[in-house]
């Protein structure tokens, strides 16, 4: 190309810069001479020449050079390497050469800070890729396994940091919570259909007296076989109010039982569906169990959204954007039809009317809102979680104080919508907000200041009162003296 190439390698092992020695004049031939040669070490190593290459230290030396090279850091060490030996630049000058980097983000920090050409395309591309196959001929001490030692070390090392370190793990745990929450959900509705269709060949009758799924299966677990539970026994008929959650309830259950048209099952028969409704009944509890640590999870992660829309639309909001710090740099209007990406895409397509809301239509508001307004509750609703993310994710000190500002503005909303009474605005609200929690934390400052003071009172008091007992002393010293005049007389006698 008329001037000098440089490629920049970062391995496991060390920084290694490389000297383009044959260079074409056409990009395109430049390209598919490299392509040709780069599996073939004879032609490959009179296309490019090691330079120099600076190893590592340490393994912790060679993961804080990578870290710096994934987020395009141009650190000190790598400075000072290429300055030592790429041909120096003028000030106010660009470099008469070009260096070849892989990453776009490491070209613009090493241009920014050395004044030197950086380009990452194809033909870098290529050139990285012959390097990386033959660097072990390259670099001698690198033979016999070293280099993959280095790599997997690294390998390890990095991913270790990463999962370590990670802004989103506490997101991570609402993700996992409440997708396991909605297959449960699923799963539980297939189980308890199964068990209704299962035990129904035995009592059909007891499918439309109890209706929820849960107290079915335990009153199947209590009833059993019809034969087995005594109905004439008041203490049984206690426990089937209690499980029923209703005595009439059990009283019908009881008359049904007597006179139910279902057949009879074998006791392997019935052994089995008790077993299946038992599982139904213990993943029925360890939903009740998961949606109470989803809950306290939301209130350490995100409690303005937990406040303001609920845990559980808080929480597919945030596993939906991936974490809350993606859900946090969504504008409103994203945030709205989160969720509803196949019906906006199929608007967009056939030209038709959008999606007014995704994952927000299961909160209480939006149900709450008369059908014409649905739409601009939707909108401002989507306005509000944008803003409660946003506190949650960036502030330092966690409160549900906006939350619960935010709550009740969206209520103000939806009574505007009814009857027409003006709302507050939200820069009076806000500043509501901002000024009773100021005012809060310079009360416990005071608080916190008395409690200095008077501990530092009373160990002043203690001071004063060892000094006087030390002021004491003195005086009492004279009888000691004459104590001892005494003694010594008597001695001398």
């Amino acid at each position: 190309m008329g001037k000098g190439r440089f490629v920049l390698y970062e391995s496991a092992a060390g920084y290694a810069l490389f000297n383009i020695v044959e260079s074409g004049d056409d990009v395109g031939i430049m390209l598919s001479t490299v392509q040709s040669s780069v599996l073939d070490l004879g032609l490959f190593s009179k296309m490019c020449k090691l330079e120099s290459f600076l190893p590592f230290t340490s393994a912790a030396d060679a993961l804080q050079n990578i870290n710096d090279v994934s987020e395009g850091i141009l650190n000190d060490q790598l400075k000072d390497f290429l300055e030592l030996n790429l041909p120096k630049v003028k000030e106010g000058k660009k470099s008469k050469y070009v260096l070849l980097v892989g990453d776009p983000k490491m070209g613009n920090a090493i241009s920014t800070g050395l004044n030197v050409v950086c380009e990452c395309d194809d033909t870098s591309g290529e050139f990285l890729r012959g390097i990386r196959v033959h660097f072990q001929t390259y670099v001698k001490q690198l033979s016999d396994g070293n280099i993959e030692r280095a790599q997997l070390g690294l390998g390890h090392a990095y991913s270790r940091g990463k999962v370590k370190f990670n802004v989103n793990r506490a997101d991570n745990m609402i993700i996992q919570a409440i997708c396991l929450l909605d297959q449960l959900d699923k799963d539980l509705n297939t189980f308890a259909m199964r068990t209704k269709e299962w035990y129904g060949w035995h009592m059909p009758e007891l499918a439309e007296l109890v209706k929820d799924n849960f107290l079915y299966a335990s009153s199947v677990l209590l009833l059993k076989g019809r034969g087995s539970f005594d109905f004439d026994d008041a203490d049984k008929m206690k426990e089937l109010a209690t499980c029923v959650m209703d005595e009439e309830l059990a009283a019908k259950v009881a008359q049904a039982s007597r006179t139910s048209m279902g057949m009879e099952l074998a006791e392997i028969d019935m052994f089995n569906i008790t077993s299946f409704a038992e599982r139904v009944v213990e993943l029925t509890k360890y939903r009740e169990e998961l949606s109470t640590y989803l809950s306290s999870r939301m209130d350490a992660v995100a409690p303005n959204l937990k406040t303001l829309i609920g845990d559980t639309v808080g929480a597919r909001l945030i596993s939906h954007a991936g974490s809350l710090i993606n859900l946090a740099k969504c504008p409103a209007s994203t945030v709205q039809i989160l969720g509803a990406e196949k019906a906006l895409f199929r608007a967009l397509k056939t030209r038709g009317n959008t999606p007014k809301y995704g994952l927000i239509f299961h909160s209480s508001f939006i149900g709450r809102a008369s059908a014409k307004n649905k739409g601009r509750i939707s909108r401002y609703l989507a306005n509000k979680c944008s803003i409660a993310s946003r506190i949650d994710a960036f502030s330092e000190n966690a409160t549900t104080k906006y939350g619960e500002m935010m709550k009740a503005q969206v209520d103000e909303r939806l009574r505007f919508y009814d009857t027409g009474e003006a709302p507050r605005k939200n820069i009076d609200c806000m500043k509501e907000v901002s000024d009773g929690l100021a005012s809060s934390s310079s009360s416990k400052r005071k608080r916190d200041d008395s409690d200095d003071g008077s501990k530092s009172s009373k160990k002043k008091k203690k001071k004063k009162k060892k000094k006087s007992s030390d002021d004491d002393e003195p005086a009492a010293a004279p009888k000691s003296d004459k104590k001892k005049k005494k003694k010594k007389k008597k001695s001398s006698e």
